[in-house]
């Protein structure tokens, strides 16, 4: 029986399923890149919002503490926005014909909430508590950078499940006393070891790890309820 396709044609067709192999895959991993990239995680990018606020200025040249603003971080699941009374504590008195300010004066005149653009946004799968992470220590620059350095807030981390991780594993490279964790600026030599040596940040995180009975929670359900 005469042959019915010549023999160039077997060599096509691994040409052709190579090439969709090696396609499928290239396209894979163009998509796990681009999935880490700041246009899909939206890392660095600031929004705008109804008013130019500046943490550096609040923060480091003000001397503000977080907790001043974000009062229910020590002791809830979120880190609330203030509301406009707690702008005005100071606006009152400062600033108070400042045209910049004037949306902030007119939400204390009608009792409206600023509509301010959300940076950090979580999946809805995914569960988080701030309260449990300031309890064991980790401090805001973690999670949110350096903060009191940025004119307009941006998201510093992916937000991705492989970032959240990284900390779960190793919590001790995150650690640090308590009483530190709203100050940006803490370094692990800023305190001695028992022996008087400055601490490093594995020998502080070891030592708070099991002060402060930390566990690697790296189980589904930790964040995924």
């Amino acid at each position: 029986m005469a042959q019915v396709f010549p023999r160039y044609v077997n060599v096509l067709t691994w040409i052709v399923i190579g090439g969709v192999v090696l396609g499928a895959s290239t396209l894979g991993i163009a998509a796990m890149v681009f999935a880490r990239t700041p246009y899909a995680t939206h890392t660095q990018i600031a929004l705008s919002q109804p008013i130019q606020f500046s943490h550096a200025h609040h923060v480091s040249g003000l001397g503000i503490d977080c907790r001043y603003c974000h009062t229910s971080v020590e002791d809830s699941g979120y880190a609330n926005i203030p509301p406009t009374k707690t702008c005005m504590n100071c606006h009152s008195q400062i600033w108070v014909g400042s045209k910049m300010l004037e949306p902030v004066r007119e939400s204390y005149r009608t009792g409206k909430s600023l509509e301010w653009n959300k940076i950090h946004r979580l999946s809805d799968f995914v569960y988080f508590d701030h309260s449990i992470h300031v309890t064991k220590g980790i401090g805001c620059v973690s999670c949110h950078g350096r903060v009191d350095q940025m004119q307009a807030v941006y998201q510093n981390g992916t937000l991705l499940m492989e970032w959240c991780l990284e900390c779960h594993r190793a919590p001790e490279r995150h650690l640090r006393p308590r009483d530190q964790v709203f100050n940006m600026g803490f370094q692990p030599k800023d305190l001695n070891q028992a022996d008087g040596s400055p601490h490093t940040q594995a020998t502080l995180g070891s030592e708070l790890r099991k002060k402060y009975d930390i566990r690697s929670l790296i189980e589904c359900s930790t964040c995924h309820r």
